[in-house]
């Protein structure tokens, strides 16, 4: 009787946290992010600001709203060379890091370049005038553009030695074409070379423009003072004299026979298999993270053990919809028509295919908000800016909010999207 009673303690209890759980988590998980303080400048620049006087540092991003994707097409790595421009060797690197005791990074993708700064928070000005004299008016010459191609083709280079990476470009190549998400961000071997001085210039003047950036400031910082000092050092910071397009024409449809390339080692194999995704900013976007995490977990427990931990689904959404690829790594044994251990084909169709149960749902949910919890404030409001969100605060939500019935109504679009599939493999025999 003792046992029994006890017993049912022990479940009410436990009921009572799964209650306390359930109307508590949410909260945690879909609490608005603190939005900044927003000027703007006359020349279009975008201020957002967070002061903190609880900090003893100061955080500055400066977030150019053009990437990659706007390279001249043959001439890919333009804007990675004009990020790199921006600071081109390391000594001002080392100023910040050693007299300044804060970082300097600058990072460049297709939708964005953007320079990180951090400090001590009695060098804030001197933060600020160092980033604006960099950005507003960077020196771009014929030698030391020579100098940054030079730096950028040797490490493209050893990434086309790679097979991972020549299997992640064919498969993008595959499935995008000539549209930008289909050509290397980084430019390539044959790009790099035909890049001069002149082209950096005309990406200066047409993308490295105040009314196209948004300088996003945290810490300890006086907030009025911060403005000033923003209006000070960035006022004159030129406007673009032309309008940048919006978008682009949207690819054709992918060949789906699958494509045999060499891969750079004979004994290093590896299978890509990819489909379009959504953008960053579409509706489906966190219905597409689960459903990722889902095919992911999926795969994993299906594939032998010796390859869940060279198997990943990658999931790359940007200002338009991007990719969601399938990798399987192996050797020249592990894949053919004749040897081949990893039935790519009938894996990836079945995951696919499997309805969602509820028990797949939560786990995939549950990795989603973790990742989703740990983002950056500022960081957030910059790529509101970048993906024009049109409800930042829903978005911020996202994770919170998505539904297996969204998840289902996601992964029905993507069972009818074309999948192409690349077999990086050793030269066929002569």
């Amino acid at each position: 009787m003792k046992n029994k009673k006890l017993f049912q303690k022990v479940v009410f209890v436990a009921l009572i946290v799964l209650i306390l759980f359930s109307l508590v988590a949410p909260a945690i998980f879909s609490q608005d992010l603190p939005a900044p303080r927003q000027e703007k400048l006359l020349n279009g620049l975008k201020v957002l600001m967070w002061p903190d006087a609880k900090s003893d540092k100061v955080a500055i991003k400066i977030r150019i709203h053009s990437g990659a994707a706007f390279d001249p097409q043959g001439k890919e790595g333009v804007m990675q060379i004009l990020a790199d421009n921006v600071f081109p060797n390391e000594a001002t690197k080392d100023f910040f890091r050693e007299d300044l005791e804060g970082s300097l990074e600058i990072t460049s993708n297709y939708d964005y370049i953007e320079i990180s700064a951090t400090g001590k928070a009695d060098s804030f000005l001197s933060m600020l005038e160092t980033l604006a004299t960099a950005v507003a008016n960077p020196t771009i010459d014929k030698e030391q553009t020579a100098k940054l191609r030079t730096a950028l083709l040797a490490k493209v280079t050893a990434w086309e030695a790679d097979p991972t990476y020549i299997a992640d470009q064919a498969a993008a190549k595959r499935l995008f074409g000539t549209f930008p998400y289909g050509r290397p961000e980084d430019g390539s071997s044959g790009s790099l070379p035909k890049i001069d001085f002149a082209d950096l210039i005309d990406a200066k003047q047409r993308f490295l423009t105040a009314d196209n950036s948004t300088i996003a400031i945290s810490g300890k910082f006086e907030r009025d003072l911060g403005f000033r000092a923003v209006r000070r050092y960035f006022g004159s910071w030129l406007k673009s004299d032309r309008k940048t397009p919006s978008t682009f024409r949207q690819p054709d449809e992918p060949p789906t026979a699958m494509l045999n390339v060499v891969s750079p080692k004979p004994d290093v194999a590896a299978i890509r298999m990819a489909m379009r995704g959504t953008a960053k900013a579409d509706k489906d976007f966190a219905a597409s993270m689960v459903f990722t995490n889902i095919l992911e977990s999926r795969l994993k427990a299906r594939v032998p053990e010796i390859y869940s931990d060279q198997l990943f689904v990658r999931n790359e959404a940007h200002t338009l919809p991007g990719m969601i690829t399938i990798g399987f790594a192996a050797t020249k044994n592990d894949v053919g028509n004749a040897n081949g251990k990893i039935e790519a084909n009938e894996l990836v169709g079945k995951a696919l295919a499997d309805p969602i149960t509820d028990a797949e749902f939560q786990a995939a949910k549950a990795a989603f908000q973790a990742k989703w919890t740990k983002r950056d404030v500022s960081s957030f409001w910059l790529d509101a800016d970048t993906y024009k969100f049109t409800d930042a605060q829903g978005y911020a939500r996202a994770a919170d909010l998505v539904t297996i019935a969204d998840v289902n109504a996601f992964a029905e679009k993507t069972r009818k999207q074309p999948i192409v599939t690349v077999l990086l493999n050793k030269p066929p025999a002569k």
